[in-house]
């Protein structure tokens, strides 16, 4: 099979782009600490009310000014649906869904999840600013979507 010059040329080209691509995608990967999710910390669905850390949400201190702040998701709401946060404390999020999958983002903080059946998310934020934020569902759930919301208050 003849190939031409510029063919020859354009297919190096292409295969060290390529090569590139994925050797600078995994640094950034490896310096960077990103992983895919694990399933390390599953539950079952319908157990979520009786299964610790979620058989008793809200706000648990974990260290000097570290929290644990669990919240399960369900149609359509989150619980606690109301919560004070310390201002400065770093909070990591601890949550799962009872039913289908919902989202899990508070705006203007680094918080954004999906929330699957049968898997416990976290994320972990650091508030600086006091106010009010919202926890808001970004995974359309069902008709009652648009209400899913819990309010959390640093002060």
């Amino acid at each position: 099979m003849h190939l031409h010059k510029f063919e020859k040329i354009w297919l190096i080209f292409g295969g060290v782009t390529l090569v590139a691509f994925i050797i600078v995608l995994a640094i950034n990967a490896f310096s960077h600490g990103h992983h895919p999710p694990s399933d390390l910390n599953r539950v079952v669905p319908a157990m979520v009310d009786q299964t610790a850390p979620f058989d008793q949400p809200g706000l648990v201190k974990k260290g000097e000014n570290k929290y644990d702040l669990n919240m399960p998701s369900f149609a359509f709401g989150y619980a606690p649906a109301e919560q004070v946060i310390p201002l400065g404390a770093e909070v990591t999020f601890r949550t799962t869904s009872k039913d289908v999958i919902h989202g899990f983002a508070i705006p203007g903080t680094n918080v954004n999840m999906m929330v699957v059946p049968g898997h416990v998310n976290t994320a972990t934020t650091t508030f600086t600013k006091a106010g009010e934020y919202m926890v808001i569902c970004n995974e359309y759930c069902g008709a009652g979507h648009h209400m899913m919301m819990a309010k959390l208050v640093v002060k």
